[in-house]
């Protein structure tokens, strides 16, 4: 039998197990950001990789892999790319990022254009970054040996993209929005003085400089919408 016992035929999708359903939900949600989810699972793999060698061996994947001023002379795009398929562990909390930034940028812009922001807050951001420590160590402001700095991870492509999201807040909020990002890495730079934070900082103003990239994007997201949606919600749905 196919159908109810009321005689109105039951939809296919309701007859199918939960799990089923449920698994469809997560590929429906899923393919609409494969950009950022890859990512992401990449991530979950090099960060097993890290967890399941000894420090030592860790130490030298990751150095390998730096985007330290020593590598940035010899092998620039081999670590510039791969830099960025690594992370510090904590993958259960960027998987949180990446669905509050990286998802929806990617499906307000597309795969192309959340991906070349990425990669120009990436790329912008640590040769930024890497500049103000060779400078520094010019200056003797900081050790020779800094040019073997481990410097790797995703914090830049996320502050680019985090900054980019700005222009798919409505007005007033969108500045209000834009404020509290630069008051986040500003204070960063001022806390912690170091060619990370100015990273950071450096990666944000070259995702606020995207704008053009944003421009002919369709879609707008008002927060104060979006709650009061939420509020007049009915319980249990």
């Amino acid at each position: 039998m196919t159908g109810s016992t009321t005689g109105v035929p039951v939809p296919q999708e309701h007859r199918r197990p939960w799990w089923a359903r449920a698994a469809r939900a997560v590929w429906r949600y899923v393919r609409r950001a494969p950009g950022s989810y890859l990512w992401l699972a990449i991530l979950l793999v090099t960060t097993q990789v890290i967890r399941h060698v000894d420090p030592a061996t860790a130490e030298r994947i990751l150095q390998r892999r730096s985007t330290n001023l020593h590598h940035l002379q010899v092998s620039p795009i081999r670590v510039l790319a791969t830099s960025a398929l690594w992370i510090d562990g904590g993958w259960p909390t960027y998987f949180v990022l990446y669905n509050l930034f990286h998802v929806p940028a990617e499906r307000w812009l597309g795969t192309l254009r959340w991906l070349s922001v990425a990669v120009l807050a990436h790329v912008g951001a640590t040769y930024l970054s890497e500049g103000v420590l060779g400078w520094a160590i010019h200056r003797g402001l900081a050790a020779p040996k800094a040019v073997f700095t481990l410097d790797y991870g995703v914090s830049y492509a996320l502050a680019g993209v985090v900054a980019v999201l700005t222009y798919l807040i409505v007005r007033p909020w969108r500045y209000l929005y834009a404020a509290g990002v630069l008051a986040v890495y500003v204070l960063g730079v001022h806390q912690s003085r170091d060619y990370t934070s100015v990273g950071h900082l450096s990666a944000a103003l070259i995702g606020f400089a995207c704008y053009p990239i944003t421009r002919d994007r369709p879609g707008s997201f008002d927060p104060v919408a979006a709650a009061r949606a939420l509020r007049r919600r009915p319980a249990g749905r």
